[in-house]
């Protein structure tokens, strides 16, 4: 019985398929497909997350988001400097601070 996915997985996953016994039929994604498969992963393994609260998932989540910062060119470390200049210029979570209305 064949189980179909058409989805983006880890690079070794074929590999790890095969271990087990199995055949993984795969094809490689085009520069275009492959940026919306990634935004796809993304919403997967953020669902993923809120449906488990697994912390292993946000483990996921920043897998993606590496690749997704690697098609704008960001290393993890420009990755990293945008979050903390970021987190300079706007705060981080910390506080835990609840907007609740402004008066405009």
């Amino acid at each position: 019985m064949k189980k179909y996915y058409n989805k983006l997985v880890r690079d070794k996953i074929p590999e790890i398929i095969e271990t087990a016994g199995k055949h993984a039929d795969i094809r490689i994604a085009d520069d275009s497909e492959y940026a919306n498969l990634l935004r796809e992963k993304l919403t997967e393994e953020v669902d993923e997350y809120l449906q488990s609260d697994d912390p292993e998932e946000l483990a996921d989540i920043i897998e993606v988001v590496i690749s997704l910062g690697a098609l704008y060119n960001l290393s993890v470390d420009g990755l990293m400097k945008t979050a903390a200049d970021k987190r300079e210029k706007r705060g981080g979570f910390e506080k835990r601070i609840v907007l609740l209305s402004v008066d405009e």
